[in-house]
């Protein structure tokens, strides 16, 4: 990912809030030179692995895990890509002076090794992890836990799990800090009073670039 000094994440603790927070992601392989990408919600763990673990799964009709033993015998990596809030800048949010439109953003970059749990035990296991995860804020949370046993063991089987151990992490926000902070203040009032999805996010997001 291309990434100028002034929008570099330094802080890995932040890169790892967007992918728990942005959790649904982009995963890209392009094993034999052909990319292929797929929509998927990913877990982080913070261990094992130099920059934590991605935990995931796919249905077993979709190919795209085929590539994962390629990637590895051809000695390279798939890439993971989190997309924090994004948002268009209209250069009428300036103060006086020339600009042009631009695109703030929030990126991570995962890059590893995927591989395949073949355990049954282990399967599910990452699948209740990832339930207890998105049911944790809701009154009355669905669980795995007490379904037939016969229907979820059908479910598991139509699926394939893995982890990517995390070898390297980019991470990139651009939030017009090349922007005086009157400009900067500016863009922020803008967002705050768009309707548009993201941009009250986008806007707190530049609030803590400021901080930073």
């Amino acid at each position: 990912m291309y990434i100028p000094e002034a929008f570099a994440v330094a802080d890995e603790a932040e890169a790892r809030r967007i992918m728990r927070e942005h959790s649904f992601a982009l995963l890209v392989t392009a094993a034999g030179g052909s990319p292929v990408a797929t929509h998927l919600p990913f877990l982080y763990d913070l261990e094992p692995g130099p920059h934590g673990t991605l935990l995931c799964h796919m249905a077993r009709a979709n190919p795209q895990w085929k590539d994962f033993a390629k990637l590895e015998a051809e000695g390279r990596e798939a890439l993971v890509i989190f997309q924090g809030p994004h948002g268009y800048i209209s250069p009428n949010w300036y103060g006086p002076g020339p600009a042009v439109p631009t695109w703030n953003y929030l990126a991570v970059h995962a890059y590893g090794s995927p591989q395949i749990i073949d355990d049954a035990a282990r399967t599910k296991a990452h699948q209740e992890r990832l339930v207890e995860d998105h049911e944790a804020g809701f009154a009355a949370p669905w669980s795995v836990a007490g379904q037939d046993e016969k229907y979820i063991r059908r479910m598991l089987r139509g699926i394939v799990a893995f982890e990517m151990p995390i070898a390297r992490l980019e991470a990139k926000a651009k939030l017009s800090q090349n922007k005086t902070d009157a400009d900067r203040r500016g863009v922020i009032a803008a967002l705050d009073a768009s309707g548009r999805p993201g941009d009250r996010e986008l806007a707190a997001a530049m609030r803590w670039g400021a901080n930073e």
